[in-house]
């Protein structure tokens, strides 16, 4: 996972988009569309954040083991609720 992340992107053949959602506590999620991964991250997210939250999530998207997000980012599945 230390790919770069448009490289990382074009392997999984993923979409990362702007979302519409402005929210400051917003980060991002990621859905599949047509069999492939659409991650939709806010807008003017800092670099880092955006880094460490793509890969979280696409991670989390094909079951490989992660490790824990720092506080106060975290994961919600909500497929699962």
């Amino acid at each position: 996972m230390d790919t770069p992340l448009p490289q990382l992107l074009a392997d999984l053949g993923a979409q990362l988009v702007e979302s519409s959602i402005t929210e400051r506590g917003f980060t991002g999620y990621i859905s599949r569309e047509g069999g492939r991964l659409l991650l939709a991250m806010r807008p003017g997210q800092p670099r880092a954040e955006r880094e460490m939250l793509a890969r979280a999530m696409i991670g989390r998207a094909l079951r490989v083991p992660m490790p824990e997000l720092p506080e106060p980012y975290q994961l919600s599945d909500l497929a699962d609720l």
